[in-house]
């Protein structure tokens, strides 16, 4: 049995889609803990409700960023973590934390990458005037958003669309695209080979792209 951390510093929609997926299709995992950096995290009741062990790492609480992920550090280290989930958590993490994860840690961040790093990616994806947008699960490197995809969901971009439709529409596929990333990573179904990730060949390359019509 497998140990998931997950790191929220919110709501944690995904941490819950991630939660609710893993017990009802009885991975070879559990969520062996819930982190935030916020004590006022929503999602920490949601988690506490299930069971789920939590923790608080304040980010208010530390002289520097290299302080507060030493913390951070020792307390997902408590829980034996085989892999290490962002949820929406909502702070840069310095390079020496990161490499201690390298290999073991995810995020999903809102767009097709390598397209709208960083912030506000659905209002740069709006002024660009694409056509597709959508999210992407991939391992964390130093460098932010540029680590191997494990997977990606697309949804269109309507031209009626503001910020919060677009971003309800990409949420609505993080759900269902988060979980199914984890569990391949928990199943040992996805490898890293040349900074790329290889998925076992009992998967087929299209489950690495999920199409809005697909999934909706």
């Amino acid at each position: 049995m497998k140990n998931i951390v997950i790191l929220i510093s919110g709501r944690g929609s995904n941490m819950e889609a991630i939660a609710t997926a893993a017990q009802s299709e009885q991975w070879p995992a559990r969520v062996a803990a819930v982190i935030s950096n916020r004590a006022d995290a929503a999602g920490l009741e949601f988690a506490a409700a299930r069971g789920i062990p939590t923790a608080v790492v304040p980010g208010n609480q530390y002289p520097s960023r290299e302080a507060f992920d030493a913390a951070l550090r020792e307390e997902i280290d408590r829980h034996a973590p085989d892999l290490v989930v962002l949820a929406g958590f909502m702070r840069i993490l310095t390079e020496s934390f990161v490499e201690h994860y390298s290999g073991r840690m995810i995020n999903i961040h809102p767009s097709l990458l390598p397209s709208f790093r960083g912030l506000h990616t659905h209002k740069q994806a709006i002024e660009a005037g694409v056509r597709i947008h959508g999210a992407t699960v991939h391992y964390v490197t130093p460098d932010l958003d540029v680590g191997p995809i494990v997977a990606q969901a697309g949804v269109p971009v309507l031209p009626d669309d503001t910020e919060d439709t677009l971003a309800a529409r990409v949420l609505k596929q993080e759900h269902m695209l988060y979980p199914k990333a984890v569990r391949w990573i928990v199943e040992d179904k996805v490898s890293i080979q040349n900074g790329r990730v290889r998925l076992d060949p009992v998967l087929s390359q299209s489950q690495q792209f999920v199409s809005y019509k697909e999934s909706a």
